[in-house]
């Protein structure tokens, strides 16, 4: 009953601290949102499952409760973690903590519902990672849109309304295609399910897969199933040419909701690819490696131009992300042990290592309360701390060695060339030229707002960031280079539920 004890937790903390008076809800949501970061981090440490969660292997803190039957099929309180899930649910509760602690300086208006709105993100976040029927893990996958939509239209800058709307239209149109594709897929297989248990429907599909469907033959629906939920997580992931409300989404919402944004949200989108499309459909991944290669590829240099041509350091940051989430991409479709594995690590990497960099924006808007590099010059002088840590995470970003986004790199990179679709070496190093560009807009964004003379186009005196704004960017920097010090914390863990994936299920 771990994971129910979890997503208990957040939900009567997210509704205590609605009820709370705003004076305290900060400290009283931080207060409970360690409880579930303790737990995660006991589950992490007692962790005995093996294999993959869909593939017959065996979980750890499994929950199975038949809960309605709709028609023909049954729909459970199913949920548990393997290798792959557990590591994204200890970096949702860890961030969500860490997130609310740096909403203390900026966050001083609604403040119960502000962390209320957190606390309930964290809780469907959860099932998200954890729920291994489909219609349980869409509620939780549906659910964490509405929070966040709040969160920005509510907390966000000028034009929030603008872009909450814009991440819940395109957010929910995708949710829609997916849903309609999955459907369909269930419908396609027969007799050959009786339930909307994910485990039961991988197996299905890898032991002959549907058997047709509005007179489309069996191998027809399964690929056009494929496009239609590779197409819907794209749009969360996001991948070009599906990115543009991500920018608008970061640059409006307020820091705590960026930070939860790009650590988490986005993997969403890159985790149910994995448990989906890169699981259940081995022969599609085959037949369109090269197109989706393609897509990977251009998201890292096409994201990467996008943050050079920036002089927001959100924005910056938020572009940074699509061009990430690219080598995440790269890493599934090389359907190697080093990529897909690489790929989870990345997640984990870039979650850490983006909340990292948004917390530390966040920390000098809120000395300076300007983003744009170039109205500020010379700020290592007045904050000394908060852009040591900035500098420490855009290393991290650039793949500095014994940092984690060196190790998620280098097995995405050692994996995809190693890959049996063709002209995978080729698209392989022109990710890697990302890198590249990557430092390229990091030095020049660094160079310009921290290096050199203070200079500021605001009348704001800057000074120190106050102790719990700067705790928190500590605890991330140690995490990166504890992963990149030691990556086989969590890869060997994800390498034994990814391997399943590559052999079929056979393992």
């Amino acid at each position: 009953m771990m994971i129910e004890a979890l997503i208990a937790v957040a939900l009567i903390g997210a509704l205590v601290t609605f009820m709370a008076p705003n004076r305290i809800a900060g400290k009283l949501a931080f207060a409970i949102s360690l409880v579930p970061a303790a737990l995660s981090i006991w589950m992490f440490t007692a962790f005995d499952g093996s294999g993959n969660a869909l593939l017959d292997g065996t979980l750890a803190f499994e929950s199975h409760l038949e809960w309605i039957q709709l028609g023909e099929y049954s729909i459970s309180w199913f949920v548990g973690v393997d290798g792959i899930s557990l590591p994204l649910v200890v970096l949702t509760t860890i961030l969500t903590s860490l997130a609310i602690m740096s909403s203390w300086t900026p966050i001083d208006d609604r403040e119960s519902q502000f962390y209320g709105l957190i606390l309930f993100i964290e809780a469907n976040l959860i099932g998200v990672f954890t729920a291994l029927d489909f219609f349980l893990w869409f509620i939780f996958w549906e659910a964490v849109l509405i929070p966040m939509y709040l969160l920005i239209g509510i907390w966000g800058g000028p034009r929030r309304k603008y872009a909450a709307i814009k991440f819940f239209v395109y957010t929910n149109v995708a949710s829609l295609v997916m849903f309609g594709a999955f459907i369909a897929l269930i419908f396609g297989l027969g007799d050959g399910v009786t339930s909307f248990a994910l485990p039961e429907i991988a197996n299905a599909m890898l032991n002959g897969g549907p058997e047709g469907l509005f007179g489309l033959e069996g191998t027809t629906l399964a690929s056009v199933v494929f496009i239609a939920m590779f197409l819907g997580f794209a749009v969360k992931v996001p991948v070009v040419p599906f990115h543009t409300w991500l920018p608008d989404a970061h640059v409006q919402a307020p820091t705590p909701a960026s930070v939860l944004l790009a650590g988490v949200l986005l993997k969403m989108g890159t985790y149910a690819l994995l448990r989906f499309n890169f699981t259940m459909f081995p022969d599609q991944v085959e037949a369109y490696a090269v197109p989706i290669a393609a897509i990977a590829v251009i998201s890292v240099i096409y994201g990467a131009m996008l943050a050079l041509a920036q002089t927001d350091l959100k924005r910056i940051v938020a572009y940074s992300s699509v061009s990430s989430m690219g080598y995440v991409i790269l890493g599934l479709v090389a359907y190697t042990q080093f990529g897909v594995g690489g790929a989870t690590f990345q997640m984990v990497s870039h979650g850490l290592i983006s909340g990292l960099m948004f917390m530390a924006v966040g920390v000098i808007y809120n000395a300076t309360h300007t983003r744009l590099v170039t109205d500020m010059s010379g700020m290592a002088d007045r904050m000394p701390v908060a852009v040591g840590i900035l500098v420490a995470g855009a290393f991290g970003y650039m793949g500095l060695p014994l940092m984690s986004g060196f190790a998620a790199e280098y097995f995405i990179f050692f994996g995809a060339f190693g890959a049996d679709f063709p002209y995978a070496p080729l698209f392989t190093s022109l990710a890697m030229f990302g890198i590249v560009i990557v430092a390229g807009y990091l030095l020049f964004a660094l160079q310009r707002a921290v290096f050199g003379p203070y200079e500021l186009e605001t009348d704001y005196e800057v000074s120190r960031a106050p102790l719990h704004d700067i705790a928190p960017m500590f605890v991330l920097l140690g995490l990166i280079i504890a992963l990149g010090v030691a990556p086989d914390l969590i890869f060997q863990m994800i390498t034994d539920a990814v391997d399943p994936i590559l052999s079929g299920g056979d393992l």
